[in-house]
């Protein structure tokens, strides 16, 4: 018996199918069947299924004489199936390489759940690889398997049939099967999901799911996304059978409403003979299922734009809602800049309210603050929020970030959704806005508000004015209105000189610069040696191994990741004393380690704080990315490794030369990184006095005290920098855990097959 039956239905996919066969059947664990069911499709899929069932006796071809739909062919699919789990893979999408390991390891560690649920990302027609943002919700920490009861945030991610693992026994004791019709996933999902005894989950990305151009479900123009009607007929009739299952009836109710909305909005979908019948028939099942409680179990929050269209379709008010997508349709031809008539009715209540806020008097007391584009604590921003609770613990803080960042902030912070009521009423009256990154464009700033611009890295590579000769060069497109929201900066962070003198020539504005080191690093100075080893512990770091953090930067003139370092060889080339900590660019879906990596391979892609990573590791390899300046703050090694240093200061353009003043060792290949660690060239004198002249132009500032000093000139008016700067030769980083036993070295040592 394997342990994974993978069933794919497939249907005019020839184009795609061969992928998606290939993905499966060349997974790094061979424990499975594939189960590939022709759904009589008219072009050479069938032929493509016989193909790989003649040369892998694990595929097993299925042919059905007329076409049923993607429901049906899964069925025939079950009906053939004897592993342990059931995997479903649409015809045209991919598993990730390294997946089924990863899902067997995580069912291993989990207990045997009935339900896996796993992250997805989607791939579009043009390439662009982009994570489910809603996969966020698949956070590991807490039991390794639980009720939906314990955990009904799940209910939120899309309710698709292909993001999960499914034991047999289960599904066969509960006699799930797919119904014909399109969203057929609908009443399979929900009481999957809800009659399940454990559900577990895995946050890695399993599943690559395309969105073609056109051709699928999702591009289809026709009546048959009616069947949408019986779909959630069928999921009520299940929970009507089963009276415990009731609790749930408003969380289905809520999603159903949403589900219905976004089929109505999508001109894609519907024949336009067909929206006035859609209309009045969801119209019926959202009043004859409405149940008292509003969203039940599910605790997710609805824009105020949301519910009025959920309501305006549950009472059956068409020409009300035609009217209310009209005025968005109109405010987004008509809406640019913060004097547009908004996105909609609910859109322009808002931007109402915001008005009506700005004429109340500020908060002085109201702090707001935000990183990464609504991402969590992190960075400059979180490192003085912290210090400002210590040391004006009057001032109340906010921080703006989407629901599933929310639960990185401490306790006493509140969470502001971005574009809520809140949101803007924070915006409107609060006295300081702290950020990392761009701020609101439609933010009105007031006199007596103070916006203070932390920045997120010492430059190297070019920005702001200095892109404007760099076509292959993206983020900063809209020059004019960089410079608008640089007028409304008061202040300005920087860490250094460098950084004073690039920012206010390629952002030019009227703002302050405080030159105080980055708040970032003050970690680096306050943790001790035991908080080094619990870091390490945490991340699974074998005692006396030693850590290389591996962290290099994106490619603006590529759209995918670049793979420039094959991890296992490495690992394997270094010996069984290295650990390798990866970690990519925030902007990239993966990281490029397989599920299967050994032991001393780890992704840390998505671990919250990139600090404690420095903390943990001994040594940093990177390419052209800020955080060498931020780690040499900690007076640890650094190697370069630069393979592509001309194409990309031809494509970004850089500041200075990294080559003539790096921060330690330079490799210009695989090899000579490999050979740079054997020889111990990584930690040698050499690298010592690069490193120490590359602190001493890019770390004068930063000492531990950068957090306070911002706080006591910006919040407490105190104009001169307090505390002083401690002098470099007093400070006292972090230190990095014990060295492994060194082994004696060998009679000659050649000379590295590097430059310095």
């Amino acid at each position: 018996m394997p342990r994974f039956s993978v069933i794919v239905p497939a249907y005019k996919v020839q184009a795609y199918l061969r992928e998606s066969l290939e993905s499966v059947l060349t997974q790094s664990h061979p424990d499975l069947e594939l189960i590939a069911v022709d759904d009589a499709s008219p072009d050479s899929c069938g032929a493509l299924i016989d193909e790989y069932a003649a040369r892998d006796p694990r595929v097993t071809a299925v042919h059905l004489a007329h076409n049923l739909g993607p429901g049906p062919a899964r069925n025939a699919g079950l009906a053939r199936a004897t592993g342990d789990y059931l995997i479903f893979l649409d015809g045209d999408d991919t598993l990730a390489p390294g997946a089924l390991q990863a899902v067997t390891d995580r069912l291993k560690d989990t207990g045997s759940p009935d339900v896996l649920v796993y992250g997805h990302a989607c791939t579009s027609w043009t390439g662009e690889v982009v994570r489910e943002p809603l996969c966020g919700r698949l956070s590991q920490e807490g039991p390794a398997s639980f009720r939906l009861a314990d955990r009904p945030a799940l209910l939120g991610i899309p309710m698709v049939v292909w993001n999960k693992a499914y034991r047999r026994e289960y599904v066969e004791r509960e006699g799930l099967a797919f119904p014909p019709g399109f969203h057929e996933d609908t009443p399979w999902s929900w009481p999957a999901l809800l009659a399940a005894e454990s559900v577990a989950v895995l946050s890695r990305v399993c599943v690559h799911s395309r969105r073609r151009r056109t051709g699928s479900i999702l591009t289809t123009c026709s009546r048959r996304h009616l069947d949408v009607f019986d779909q959630y007929d069928r999921v009520f009739a299940y929970l009507s059978g089963r009276p415990e299952m009731e609790r749930w009836r408003p969380a289905v109710h809520r999603r159903m409403a949403e589900h219905f909305c976004a089929l109505y909005a999508d001109p894609r979908r519907l024949p336009r003979g067909s929206r006035a019948e859609f209309f009045r028939r969801a119209g019926v099942l959202l009043r004859r299922y409405r149940a008292p409680g509003g969203a039940g179990a599910l605790p997710l929050s609805l824009s105020r734009t949301d519910r009025v269209r959920h309501t305006l379709m549950r009472l059956g008010a068409r020409r009300t809602h035609g009217l209310l997508s009209a005025l968005r349709a109109a405010g987004l031809a008509a809406g640019r800049g913060a004097a547009a008539v908004g996105r909609g009715l609910g859109e322009s209540s808002l931007r109402l309210h915001y008005r009506f806020q700005r004429l109340l008097p500020l908060r002085p007391e109201l702090a707001v603050f935000s990183a990464y584009w609504h991402g969590g604590y992190a960075c400059n921003p979180a490192a003085i929020e912290a210090k400002l609770r210590e040391l004006a613990p009057r001032m109340r803080t906010a921080w703006i970030c989407n629901p599933e960042h929310a639960a990185t902030l401490p306790r006493g912070t509140a969470a502001l959704r971005p574009g809520s009521a809140a949101y803007w009423s924070a915006l409107a009256r609060a006295a300081y806005l702290v950020t990392n990154v761009n701020v609101e464009r439609a933010l009105v700033k007031r006199p007596g508000q103070i916006l203070v611009q932390t920045q997120h890295g010492t430059p190297l590579k070019r920005v702001g004015l200095d892109l404007q000769d760099r076509p292959a060069a993206t983020p900063t497109g809209d020059v004019a209105g960089l410079l608008r929201g640089a007028d409304q900066w008061d202040y300005l962070l920087s860490a250094n000189r460098h950084s004073t003198l690039v920012w206010e020539k390629a952002v030019p504005a009227a703002y302050t610069t405080l030159e105080y080191g980055y708040p970032r690093n003050d970690v680096f100075h306050r943790a001790s040696r035991a908080d080094v080893l619990e870091l390490r512990e945490r991340l699974g770091i074998p005692p006396g191994s030693t850590a290389i953090l591996y962290a290099p930067t994106h490619r603006d003139y590529r759209r995918s990741r670049p793979d420039h370092l094959d991890f296992e060889r490495v690992l394997r080339d270094l010996g069984p004393r290295y650990t390798l900590l990866v970690r990519t660019h925030l902007t990239y879906a993966d990281s490029g380690v397989p599920a299967d990596a050994p032991a001393r391979l780890v992704d840390v892609s998505g671990h919250p704080s990139v600090e404690e990573l420095c903390l943990a590791s001994d040594a940093l390899v990177t390419d052209y990315s800020s955080l060498m300046f931020d780690y040499a703050v900690l007076d640890r090694p650094i190697v370069i490794h630069a393979d592509d240093w001309e194409a990309y200061e031809a494509a970004r353009g850089t500041y200075f030369d990294l080559r003539a003043c790096p921060p330690g060792a330079i490799a210009r290949t695989e090899d000579e990184l490999v050979d740079i660690f054997a020889t111990g060239h990584w930690q040698g004198s050499r690298s010592a006095q690069l490193r120490a002249a590359f602190r001493a132009r890019f770390c004068t500032h930063d000492d531990g005290h950068a957090a306070e000093r911002v706080v006591r000139r910006v919040f407490l008016g105190q104009s001169a920098p307090v505390p002083a700067v401690v002098p470099p030769q007093e400070r006292r980083p972090a230190p990095a855990a014990p060295a492994p036993a060194v082994e004696p070295a060998p009679a000659a040592v050649s000379a590295p097959r590097f430059p310095f």
